[in-house]
Order: C-alpha cells, then sequence, then structure tokens
C-alpha cells in the first residue's frame, strides 16, 4: 500500500473513531439515560422501559445482519449517513416522548442508527485499508466506544439535568450530524483496491453451520452476556460498600482499564493465537467478576474492576481480528455483522435477567457469580474452537 494511501488508512480510523464516540454515546449509553430520566420525569414503569431498551437493541441486531448487503449496494458513505440520521432522529424521539407509545417509533430510529454505527460498521470502515496492523487499527477505532463512555454518560446526565431531557437529546443530536456526517463524507468515500473483491461471499446459513463460526458466535455472545448483565448492576453493587462517589468512579476506572487493555492489545497481539488471547480475556473478566461477587472492602472490589475492565474492550474487538484469521476475506464482514448481530440479540436481555437474579436471591453474589461462570464457559469455548480454525 502507497504512502498516501497509509495516510488516507490513518484518516479512515481516527473517522471510525470519531464514529464509535458517538455511535456508543448515543446508541449506547444514552438509553440508559433516557430509563433514569424518564422513569423520573414521567413516572413510566421500569418494566416498560426496559423492555423498550431491549426492543432498542434487537432491532439493531436485525439490521446489524443486512448490513454488508447495505454497503455492497449503496455505499458506507450512504449507509452511514443515514444510520446517524436515524440515531439523532431517535434520540430526540426519545426525549420527546410524552406517552408510552411514542417508544415505538424512538427506538425503531435509534436501533437503525445503533446498527450503522455498532462494532460491525467500525470493521467495515478500518478493515480494507489494513491487513499487518489490522490489530492496532482496530483497537484504535474501538477505543471510541470507550472514549464514548466517559464523554457522553456525564454529559448525557448534565445536560438533561439542567435543560431537560429533550433540549439535551436535540443538542446531541445537532452535535452528531453536524461532525459525523461531514466527516464520512469527506474520508469514508475513498476505499482501497484492495478492497474490491470479486469473490461471492458465502450464504449466512451456510457461515451459520461452520464449527469456527459457531464458537466465535457462542463465545462472545456469552461474554457479552455477562459483561453487559454486570455493567448494568455494578454502580449498585459497589455503592453500599463505596459510597456513590468512589462507586462512579469505580465505572471510570473500568473504563481507562479497557481502553489501555484494548490498546496493548493492538500493540501486541501480533502473530499470538487470537482465540487463546480472547480465552485470557475472558479469564481475566472471570476473576474479576468472582472479586466483585465476593468482595466486601474497596481494595478488592478495585482489584475486581481493574481485571473486570482489563477485557471490556478487547470482547468487541477480537471478534473481527479471530475472523480476519479463519475466514475468507469476502466472507469476513459478513460473519462480523452476525456475530455482531447476535451478541447484541443475546445481550440485550441480560440487564433485566441479571436484575431478575438479585430479587430472587436477595444480593448481587449469584448474579456477579453467575457472570464469572459464564465467562469461564466462554473462555472454554473460544479456545476449544481452534480445532475447527
Amino acid at each position: 500500500m502507497s504512502e498516501v494511501a497509509d495516510r488516507h488508512g490513518a484518516r479512515v480510523v481516527w473517522t471510525a473513531f470519531v464514529v464509535a464516540v458517538f455511535g456508543w454515546g448515543v446508541g449506547f449509553y444514552g438509553p440508559a439515560v433516557y430509563l433514569q430520566v424518564l422513569h423520573q420525569s414521567r413516572g413510566w414503569s421500569l418494566s416498560i422501559l426496559s423492555a423498550a431498551i431491549t426492543a432498542h437493541y434487537l432491532v439493531g441486531a436485525v439490521l446489524i445482519v443486512g448490513l454488508p448487503d447495505a454497503y455492497r449496494r449503496f455505499g458506507i458513505v450512504h449507509v452511514t449517513v443515514v444510520g446517524t440520521l436515524c440515531g439523532a432522529a431517535g434520540a430526540i424521539a426519545w426525549g420527546s416522548a410524552q406517552q408510552p407509545w411514542q417508544l415505538v417509533p424512538a427506538l425503531l430510529l435509534s436501533g437503525a442508527g445503533w446498527a450503522a454505527m455498532s462494532g460491525a460498521a467500525l470493521n467495515a470502515m478500518v478493515a480494507p485499508w489494513f491487513e499487518r496492523d489490522r490489530p492496532k487499527a482496530l483497537s484504535m477505532a474501538f477505543n471510541g466506544a470507550s472514549v464514548g463512555g466517559i464523554v457522553f454518560v456525564p454529559l448525557w446526565i448534565a445536560l438533561a439535568s439542567g435543560f431537560g431531557l429533550a433540549p439535551a437529546a436535540f443538542l446531541v443530536s445537532v452535535a452528531m450530524v453536524a461532525i459525523v456526517c461531514p466527516l464520512a463524507c469527506r474520508v469514508l468515500r475513498r476505499q482501497p483496491a484492495v478492497a474490491v473483491s470479486k469473490a461471492r461471499p458465502l450464504p449466512r446459513l451456510a457461515l451459520l453451520r461452520q464449527p469456527r463460526f459457531l464458537t466465535i458466535s457462542l463465545a462472545f455472545a456469552l461474554g457479552l452476556f455477562a459483561q453487559i448483565g454486570l455493567f448494568a448492576h455494578l454502580i449498585a453493587r459497589l455503592e453500599p460498600v463505596l459510597g456513590p462517589g468512589l462507586a462512579a468512579g469505580a465505572i471510570s476506572l473500568i473504563t481507562v482499564c479497557a481502553i489501555v487493555g484494548r490498546t496493548l492489545l493492538g500493540k501486541f497481539l501480533g502473530e499470538h493465537d487470537r482465540r487463546l488471547v480472547a480465552a485470557g480475556s475472558l479469564l481475566a473478566q472471570t476473576a474479576g467478576s468472582l472479586l466483585l461477587a465476593l468482595g466486601e472492602d474497596s481494595v478488592i472490589l478495585t482489584a475486581g474492576c481493574i481485571l473486570f475492565g482489563s477485557g471490556v474492550g478487547n470482547l468487541v474487538s477480537l471478534p473481527p481480528l479471530i475472523a480476519q484469521g479463519e475466514f475468507r476475506p469476502a466472507d469476513v464482514g459478513t460473519v462480523v455483522a452476525l456475530v455482531t448481530a447476535i451478541n447484541q440479540a443475546v445481550f440485550a436481555f441480560a440487564p433485566a435477567i441479571f436484575g431478575g437474579l438479585r430479587d430472587l436471591t436477595g444480593s448481587y453474589v449469584v448474579s456477579f457469580l453467575v457472570a464469572a461462570a459464564i465467562q469461564a464457559l466462554a473462555a472454554v469455548i473460544v479456545a476449544v474452537g481452534r480445532r475447527f480454525s
């Protein structure tokens, strides 16, 4: 690849980083804020709001499956721009809803926006520009997701507290459209010559039947189910021991650890077995979840946050890297989209299930021990899948 192409590839990575900041900041972290504010301001039940958020993720999961076809037909620029507009309109609709039924059009729009700015979308933007340095490039792009959490969670809360949810959603949406759309049009329009392939991708059903696909999909679906379920209840678990300030700080610590873990992965992965690296990352999270389940003092809980956080980012960025090494280039985009969609469909139910376990047992010990067991099982599955790769 020429020096000019290398420079443009770097611009693509930073564009994907910005897309991830807004995609996760609005499409992933936004719904948690909507739930809290709408419950307090409208008096709507948590069950209705939780169901709407689950539906938001399920809509995104369905649409993610079709992303590779949409890119081939309409181009990555058009899909990204339309997705950004949908995400912005969806955020405004969530913030402006006055009746519960109005959450339906809101979640349809926000789900479409999340699909077009998800991990599958980031992989489609970045992967064609890199071969040897793809781990580093993808890690940098996916770090935008963590930055989105650092920036947008306090931003959402501050804006919603100061102006109300509707003005907050409008301001965030305008900023997202004003920044992402021009950037996508300017940078993503160009594609490298190596991105053009005459090979026809395999049908989705044929990929779904392959053991190497199944072991990737099942392992990361389980890992993310445990991760998202634990994340949703982490502040509630930590606050009685650490207090509200330190509990919120623990979330920031986990996010920082996620960035560090993902960056180190991109730098040192090289030719190492990617499935074994994934298994190691999941086992580190297993240890962290055990400490979070059983710990009763700040030192043990902090250690649990560090171990858990070290693998948070890698669960999102590793599937594309494993797929790169095990599938034909023509099939990688479809594989990544399918894995992302399945992951999302599975983890959409995690917060409700973990909350149900908490209500049944009266504490978070069982919920977090279940998370640890699921993460350990995921580590075994992804490692066993080496025999099929």
